[in-house]
């Protein structure tokens, strides 16, 4: 059965599953779908006494909890408009959404009530905190109303931060985010039995459309953590909860790998030598696989991992571990998915197949590789951006494909493979297409490297680098023992790791994407608040010292 509208997901779920829990707090609160239904009533009252009527928007701004999800079903099955805020947002972050989307209510959580600033608060009717639905301040009392949403009504503004331009609010319809559950039901279903344990904020749409509309369309338990998913939060949380389905991104398990896996087998001369032989490599890996699958609780059946591409290095050994995994390739502006592989499908470096709904061609195509810029005409694909008609235009095509701005391969066989951001690739001297993307997965599967970005300097390429400080100390400690150095020779020792690293990735890439320097970045790279790096911020010296971090950024 084809829902078209987040009001019909509500109703047939609390109706179909009233007795079961929809979503709880670990080692907290649970709440049945009844009980949703029944706070989702007592949400829209209140907003109704706040005089918002069908079209208004609704931000929400809290961390992870039973109530942000009650809250979005209440605000969207309403005929108002949600505003998801992620939490890392600055107060002038937050006041630059509130003020672009017309809010004029706002749901809270106790921790990120202090970033609202007097400016944004004076313009709000109402505003509730998230953890028992209290109202913290209401300026407006009036006689609102709600009205049952069409599937071509307004349900969400997501504010999107790219990598290298200008953060805009997508508009996704009721039917756009209907849409996703039959499209992914065909990819992979999910049962009333499985148990979600969230750990991504779910004003990502990722989070939100999968973790939470997907899970509560078929009746399952999410939990939800409380506090930051770190590692001893999450190892008891795994234990615990032994979740069924995980959403991740990859930053989170490129960590795992390069801070216990990698760590570990490359911790002295001895086993980086094992480590560097086929099949002993393989079968360290599978070793480290069966314990990584027994912390994870044991039960996982779909661990996805979206967001950004997977780091080949990480990819490999997940394959090599037999950990099961699944991969899914989308943007904010698909609501997200167009392509996915779930475990059995697997192929290194692809995303899979395009889902099976989604009309997709390749245009501009590279005659020599094969590669062009994916566009796709899909039943999530946006109404475009908010209050923004220049931008809305020159995302689709003539005949109404969004472009989706990544450079893509597909094979004989339908699969997908993600060669980088057409943003982001850099013209070489000689006319060559380079993708930047490929040379720093190459970089970042160095032992020492944690991560990377390649930038163009007068016809060359530079790599900036940010190592692994603590696997590089050992490594030095390492030398100083059979060279008897002293910490005095550090910077020779370090010099002389650059011209390495040179060496060995320009012996893995291609004549055209060989690197002509390594440079240091000591502090990580600055992120967007979906961890991807905010590359228009760093050229071939480091971080540009006149660049700010976009203050209306968010996704």
């Amino acid at each position: 059965m084809k829902l078209n509208t987040l009001y019909e997901v509500l109703q047939k779920s609390i109706e179909k599953f009233s007795t079961r829990t929809a979503f709880s707090l670990w080692r907290g609160e649970g709440v049945t779908f009844k009980e949703v239904g029944d706070r989702v009533a007592k949400i829209q009252q209140m907003l109704i006494d706040a005089d918002i009527k069908p079209g208004d928007k609704v931000a929400i701004l809290s961390s992870n909890n039973p109530n942000w999800g009650i809250s979005y079903f209440a605000i969207t099955s309403a005929g108002y408009v949600v505003v998801p805020i992620l939490p890392d947002f600055t107060s002038e972050d937050i006041d630059r959404i509130i003020e672009h989307s017309e809010t004029k209510a706002l749901f809270v959580s106790d921790k990120l009530f202090t970033k609202l600033s007097k400016k944004s608060s004076d313009r709000l009717n109402i505003v509730i905190r998230t953890k028992n639905l209290n109202v913290l301040q209401q300026r407006v009392q009036g006689c609102g109303s709600t009205t049952i949403p069409k599937p071509e009504d307004l349900a969400a503004i997501i504010y999107t931060s790219g990598t290298t331009s200008q953060p805009k609010g997508v508009m996704l319809s009721h039917y756009n985010l209907s849409s996703q559950l039959w499209m992914i039901d065909k990819l992979f279903m999910v049962y009333e039995t499985d148990i979600f344990l969230s750990v991504l904020p779910l004003s990502h749409t990722y989070e939100c459309t999968i973790g939470l509309i997907l899970a509560f369309y078929h009746g399952a338990h999410v939990v939800y953590l409380d506090k930051a998913p770190t590692v001893s939060v999450l190892l008891p949380a795994f234990r615990e909860v032994r979740p069924t389905i995980m959403l991740t991104v990859p930053l989170i398990i490129e960590k795992i790998f390069r801070g216990s896996v990698l760590k570990k087998f490359t911790s002295t001369a001895f086993m980086r030598k094992l480590y560097s032989i086929g099949f002993i490599r393989r079968y360290l890996h599978r070793v480290a696989g069966k314990k990584l699958t027994k912390t994870f609780g044991g039960r996982i059946r779909f661990f996805g991992i979206g967001g950004a591409k997977l780091d080949g290095q990480v990819e490999q050994f997940l394959l090599d571990a037999k950990v099961i995994y699944d991969i899914g390739y989308g943007l904010t502006e698909t609501a997200p998915l167009i392509a996915g592989a779930v475990d059995g499908m697997l192929r290194l470096g692809s995303t899979g197949p395009i889902l099976p709904d989604i009309e997709y061609r390749l245009e501009n195509i590279d005659p020599e590789t094969k590669q062009g810029e994916l566009v796709v005409k899909s039943p999530s694909q946006m109404i475009g951006y908010y209050k923004n008609e220049e931008a809305t235009a020159a995302a689709f095509t003539a005949d109404g494909f969004f472009r989706t701005g990544d450079l893509c391969y597909i094979d004989d066989d339908g699969w997908l493979y993600i060669k980088g951001r057409l943003k982001n690739m850099i013209l070489g001297q000689n006319g060559e297409n380079i993708y930047p993307e490929d040379i720093e997965s190459v970089l970042n599967s160095h032992v020492y490297i944690n991560e990377s970005v390649v930038t163009e300097h007068e016809g060359k390429l530079v790599a900036l680098v940010h190592f692994d400080k603590e696997a590089l100390e050992a490594r030095y400690e390492e030398l100083v023992d059979s060279w008897h150095q002293k910490k005095a020779e550090w910077e020779k020792f370090r010099d002389e790791l650059m011209s390495e690293i040179k060496v060995w990735v320009n012996e893995r890439v291609n004549r055209n994407s060989r690197i002509t320097e390594v440079k240091e970045e000591e502090e990580e790279f600055i992120k967007t608040p979906t961890k991807k790096i905010r590359r228009f911020m760093y050229d071939a010296n480091g971080r540009k010292a006149d660049v700010e971090i976009p203050k209306d950024s968010a996704e």
